[in-house]
């Protein structure tokens, strides 16, 4: 009976050892993951930090030559001309123009979209349908630019003789539809979450599908559509391309979408494309303008943030 135990415990000591070059590697391989993952987290947050402490010490630079109020107040935004001045309300209100033009584009039709692929569209229509409408994410935006400027532009004046070859509301036009994937998208998501039993009691009560989509599933999904709204006003606000090819470089302090407009975005473009020297005041001006951007779309940012905390709905 001894030599039995004594066998037995032989043998379980020889499995255990035979097992512990396994187990070491097994935790080596987790400890080496749970490096790489945290170096990655770790370079994001040393990449933003390190791109608003580079706008940061520029602006600063900008701002102990021209002063802030008239950097916000100003109406005339003239720094790379003889008579310099450096109000940026004209690209402020030139963001503002193709911005809201590129929401009321953007933002019915998205959500009209979404709905149909949430409650109306049959899954092999949704499944075949969202793909070919994603594939809008997908394009260039210099393509679009030049879309908007021979293409939509044309269209526009043709209708109407008062629109310029650049202008913002072509640009507007082209970046609503742009970024319609993405309201369509994370809206339709945020309807597909919404669980079927609030559906399944409306239609017991007697509502119609119409009903049901517009008050029963939007209000449940409000947080993640609204949230999708504001994130797609700050891509709005941050998109570059098609507002530097198909709005123009005019920075005029006007509320007219037909005549040409330069937004924040298009001006740092303008600015970058090596006429002007580093290091100039002339060259700082797109560090106070990146900061200026940087502000808008962090607000954009924190906004969205507190509407999913404030309206998000759980469900069990």
């Amino acid at each position: 009976m001894a030599r039995d135990t004594r066998s037995l415990r032989t043998s379980i000591t020889a499995k255990a050892l035979s097992l512990l070059p396994r187990h070491w590697k097994r935790l080596l391989w987790e400890r080496l993951i749970r490096l790489t993952l945290a170096a990655a987290a770790v370079v994001s947050v040393l990449t933003t930090v390190g791109i608003v402490s580079v706008l940061l010490f520029e602006a600063v630079l900008f701002f102990q030559e021209v002063s802030i109020l008239e950097f916000l107040t100003g109406t005339r935004w003239t720094p790379l001309f003889a008579s310099q001045h450096f109000g940026i309300l004209p690209l402020i209100t030139a963001t503002i123009i193709t911005s809201a033009g590129a929401m009321l584009v953007a933002l019915p039709l998205g959500l009209l979209s979404a709905i149909y692929l949430s409650e109306y569209a049959p899954d092999p229509v949704r499944r075949g349908l969202k793909p070919v409408l994603e594939v809008l994410a997908g394009i260039p935006t210099v393509v679009y630019g030049y879309f908007a400027l021979l293409f939509v532009t044309p269209l526009l004046r043709q209708i109407s003789p008062n629109v310029s070859v650049f202008n913002g509301l072509s640009a507007s036009i082209v970046m609503g539809i742009m970024i319609l994937p993405m309201v369509s998208s994370l809206s339709e998501d945020a309807m597909r979450a919404v669980p079927r039993s609030l559906r399944e009691g409306a239609y017991a009560l007697g509502s119609t599908k119409l009903e049901v989509s517009t008050r029963v599933v939007i209000p449940a999904a409000l947080s993640g559509i609204a949230a999708a709204f504001i994130l797609a006003i700050s891509r709005a606000v941050g998109e570059t391309m098609i507002v530097a090819i198909a709005a123009g470089q005019n920075p005029t302090f006007t509320l007219n979408p037909f005549v040409p407009i330069e937004t924040m975005t298009a001006y740092i473009v303008q600015v970058s494309m090596g006429d002007t020297p580093t290091g100039t005041l002339e060259f700082k001006t797109i560090f106070a303008v990146g900061l200026t951007l940087f502000l808008l779309t962090l607000m954009m940012n924190l906004l969205s943030q507190y509407v999913v905390r404030r309206f998000r709905e759980e469900y069990e």
